[in-house]
């Protein structure tokens, strides 16, 4: 009888670590506790003030731990730093400081690398998730982000952009409303903290779930996750999910698709799929990624 060479290969490998770092993505809109809240929020009988920067903030590990603000998404960068650091301070925060990133000879800086590497958090902005990929892409800074995702107890977060960014794949752009028509839906790699993951954000509001549904189609290998707006996910050790604040988090499993046409139509015209595994999950709730160990890393 053959040997499973699958098996073989796996024991004699070295395994992947395991992340000890962990990951908040947040829908957009997260509640700062600066503006009035929205009628649903209003209705919430769960909702608390500034629970997801809260939770970020008691993430934080040592003493007077200092958080780096990344507003490379941005088109109003100062107003964003500005925002989060009004709150961050509100939070006991007083140790901020910026990755005044908006092209990539700024991000070549060596400064820059300081900050990350003294970082107890990092939190990216919202804006445009395709900055935040063609800047820090291929870069000692992001490079350095990963290696200490990976071997130190740190927290990197990302909002709406920054939340979209964190997965690969990422989702840049989609044309028709909804998204059912193929290639109305662009796709690249993103920073790639989570693999095989694809992030979407202001789920429920902007109805992206059919766009997702394309997304995860074209690789059914991938996990789709739609956060709405206040409303975010944390995930320790790569794979263990946790969910935060007012809304849902809307899982988007193609793993035992049975069918789809994704490949057959022409671009500009619908698609079908069949069987697509899709989970609605509130605060509390908690997700495992069935994810497989990396090969390479």
């Amino acid at each position: 009888m053959a040997k499973n060479k699958v098996s073989e290969r796996h024991k004699n490998r070295k395994e992947a670590p395991v992340a000890k770092g962990k990951i908040l993505a947040i829908g957009g809109k997260e509640d700062r506790g600066q503006r009035e809240l929205k009628e649903e929020q209003k209705r919430n009988k769960d909702f608390v003030s500034q629970e997801i920067l809260k939770r970020f903030v008691q993430e934080l590990q040592g003493s007077k731990p200092m958080v780096a603000i990344v507003p490379t998404a941005s088109s109003l960068p100062d107003e964003m730093v500005k925002d989060y650091t009004q709150v961050f301070k509100e939070l006991g925060i007083e140790n901020i400081e910026v990755l005044n990133i908006s092209n990539r000879t700024d991000v070549k800086d060596p400064a820059y690398l300081d900050i990350v590497e003294r970082s107890a958090g990092i939190l990216m902005t919202g804006g445009d998730q395709l900055k935040l990929t063609s800047i820090f892409g291929g870069t000692k800074v992001l490079q350095l982000m990963k290696e200490r995702h990976t071997y130190d107890d740190i927290i990197i977060a990302g909002t709406s952009a920054g939340a979209a960014a964190l997965s690969t794949p990422m989702i840049y752009e989609g044309e028709t409303i909804g998204g059912y028509i193929k290639g109305d839906v662009r796709i690249t790699t993103g920073l790639e903290f989570i693999k095989d993951v694809c992030i979407d954000t202001h789920f429920i509001q902007r109805d992206r779930i059919v766009r997702m549904a394309q997304a995860i189609s074209t690789n059914p290998g991938c996990i789709g996750i739609g956060l709405e707006e206040d409303t975010a996910i944390l995930i320790t050790e790569g794979y263990n999910m946790e969910v935060l604040g007012s809304g849902l988090v809307t899982i988007v499993d193609g793993i035992g698709i049975t069918s789809t046409n994704i490949y057959e139509v022409e671009t500009g015209e619908p698609f079908s799929v069949r069987d697509l595994k899709v989970h609605l999950l509130s605060k509390g709730e908690r997700y495992v990624f069935p994810t497989y160990d990396q090969l390479h890393i």
